[in-house]
């Protein structure tokens, strides 16, 4: 995963609406109207912020009628997990993690 990557997921986590409809998301698939009851929101808003979610590759969308389901990307969100993870701490010539 590269730096752009990395980036585009923080920007859309920075939101706390999206980072709780990631948090959902890790339970399994859910469809819009799911997030809609959830969050006291207009649909245009969960559009938007699902978009936002699904450009940075950390959600796929599935449309089955009107409907659109979503659902996180595990190739994603393990990419993410591992560039943070490899990430250190040094201080003083000492790990800090």
């Amino acid at each position: 995963m590269n730096v752009l990557d990395v980036t585009a997921i923080c920007k859309a986590l920075g939101d706390s609406n999206r980072l709780q409809i990631v948090q959902m998301l890790s339970n399994g698939e859910k469809c819009g109207c799911e997030l809609l009851e959830t969050f006291k929101i207009t649909q245009p808003t969960l559009s938007h912020h699902m978009k936002i979610l699904c450009d940075c590759g950390l959600v796929n969308d599935r449309k089955e009628g009107k409907w659109h389901h979503y659902s996180l990307s595990c190739e994603t969100l393990k990419g993410f997990k591992d560039y943070i993870e490899n990430l250190s701490c040094v201080k003083e010539g000492r790990d800090c993690l």
